[in-house]
């Protein structure tokens, strides 16, 4: 077989992105010292966050030590994820006038350090006593908020753990912006953000986010690409994020994750595949549980955390699987193709390595967003490579971000300039792949995940709540109606108006099974929005 050769090992390139995790929240204690190798772990240091003087419970005992989590939905309400609840994180900034507040309520300067300033790492008890104060109404208990300071043992997430000791993990990946969810998916795909720097609002993303993708490169160069987004989600945030450069392919590269297992087994993978976990239902993307608090002091019962951990476990291992049996002679197939697992970016989790400064996209922009000016990254996240040319127990301590993948595959298919700065001083991976014979899949690890609780698929069906990146989607939705004047049908006229969760549901899948007719159900045949 010719594509049995190092040479090939990137012939077809397969990237998932997960959600809201740091590098120490998972896979902070893969490795020890021990083990023998350099890895900028938690094991054998003395990590702590100081509570700050103004907390009303806990404020004696000084500092939350860095320890294992004995729950897995911790932390359990979600962390402040936003460009300013991550610049206290970073730099234990937080202003008496913007305590206690969230999101958007969070004013100017938005808690920014100044200039040059290096983050210190020991403000995520500050930001999460903060945060969860908006959320809940009152001060949190000191075991509520002591959770921000827990990660996870190998044990508890074997599937991740399990690749990343059997096959390679990058222990310095950053994600590009010290923000959430949308800019750091941006930058994933088209090595910029367009200057946004939050997720809100939504109809910035679907109408001025025009930047050049990733995708829109390779069909220029005559590779062939497509989107695969797992089940149940109708849409996807790949294509709202990049809405003005995608909404073209929408019904034609668009497909759910099933239809990846089906090329996967038929050797029909494209060169490019890019896996959406559940983002909006669920979740399968280890996104922090976000069940107890749905907004600024809405505390509701009776919703059992989404273990979201163990949801993407089971999705990881579901891809995983696809991929190792993929042995087709003369399509895509393991020795010719890399499976590399990325997150966004890190949530408001823990982590102790500071981030440091990076060149802005476009050097002669104004401040975007907020005013920032993209010169610093965001914090580390978990990065895994897995490919039959990467040796086990691999550790990569170069520094890499999620603009290595541009940068990678620019190299590797000769696909042209560099879309941005940011892309353009990006390390690429491609000399991960050392190993001079495969390493034969039949004999590769075979984590297991642990069981995921039946509620999961019971909340996936009956719709009780959307997630904060599904309420996005939604108000993205309705926005992009507003400003071309349609007319969805459930939608309120008043913008103001109230909209359960499960309406909006209905709504989504409904316009956005138009938009994206691959993603739809079968037996879905919503009616057309009217102008």
């Amino acid at each position: 077989m010719t594509s049995q050769s190092k040479d090939h090992a990137l012939d077809h390139v397969v990237v998932v992105v997960f959600e809201n995790r740091s590098l120490d929240n998972l896979l902070g204690r893969l490795y020890g010292p021990q083990d023998g190798k350099t890895f900028e772990g938690v094991t054998g240091r003395d990590l702590t966050n100081p509570i700050p003087e103004w907390a009303e419970h806990g404020a004696d005992r000084k500092v939350v030590p860095y320890t294992v989590a004995t729950d897995m939905d911790s932390p359990n309400p979600d962390t402040g994820e936003e460009y300013p609840h991550t610049n206290t994180q970073l730099f234990n900034i937080l202003s008496e006038a913007n305590r206690f507040k969230v999101g958007e309520d969070i004013s100017a300067p938005y808690n920014a350090p100044e200039p040059g300033q290096t983050p210190t790492m020991d403000g995520f008890v500050t930001d999460y006593i903060s945060t969860l104060t908006g959320e809940l109404g009152r001060q949190p208990t000191y075991d509520e908020y002591a959770q921000v300071m827990t990660g996870f043992a190998p044990e508890q997430i074997p599937v991740l753990s399990g690749l990343a000791r059997g096959f390679g993990v990058f222990d310095h990946w950053f994600c590009e912006v010290p923000s959430q969810t949308f800019t750091n998916r941006s930058f994933w795909t088209a090595a910029t953000a367009s200057g946004f720097v939050v997720n809100s609002p939504v109809k910035n993303w679907i109408l001025d986010n025009d930047a050049e993708t990733i995708f829109n490169r390779l069909e220029q160069h005559g590779r062939t690409w497509k989107v695969y987004v797992a089940e149940p989600d109708r849409f996807s945030m790949t294509g709202l994020i990049h809405y003005p450069r995608l909404k073209d392919r929408f019904d034609t590269h668009f497909e759910p994750f099933s239809q990846f297992e089906t090329d996967a087994g038929n050797g029909d993978l494209p060169d490019f595949s890019f896996i959406e976990p559940c983002l909006v239902l669920g979740h399968g993307d280890y996104h922090p549980a976000m069940s107890r608090a749905l907004g600024h002091g809405v505390v509701i019962s009776g919703v059992d955390p989404p273990s979201s951990i163990l949801g993407g476990e089971a999705f990881l291992a579901r891809i995983y699987r696809a991929y190792r049996a993929m042995r087709s002679p003369d399509g895509a197939n393991v020795w010719n193709t890399a499976l590399l697992i990325g997150w966004d970016e890190p949530g408001g989790t823990y982590d102790h390595v500071p981030p440091g400064p990076v060149p802005p996209p476009d050097p002669t922009a104004p401040p975007g967003q907020l005013g920032f000016g993209f010169d610093r990254s965001g914090y580390r996240v978990p990065a895994v490579l897995v490919s039959p040319w990467v040796a086990a127990g691999t550790v990569f301590n170069e520094e890499h971000r999620h603009t290595s993948l541009i940068a990678t595959l620019r190299e590797a298919w000769d696909l042209g300039e560099p879309f941005s700065a940011r892309d353009a001083a990006a390390r690429t991976f491609s000399h991960a792949f050392t190993l001079d014979r495969p390493r034969d899949p039949d004999i590769w690890p075979t984590p297991t995940p642990q069981p995921v609780p039946q509620y999961i698929e019971d909340a996936l069906l009956v719709g009780r709540s959307l997630s904060t990146l599904g309420k996005a989607a939604f108000e993205g939705i309705r926005g992009y109606a507003d400003h071309h004047g349609i007319r969805i049908e459930g939608l309120p006229h008043d913008s103001k108006t109230e909209v359960s969760p499960e309406q909006a549901l209905r709504i989504m899948r409904d316009f956005l099974a138009i938009h994206f007719p691959r993603l739809a159900p079968p037996t879905q045949t919503p009616k057309a929005p009217q102008a």
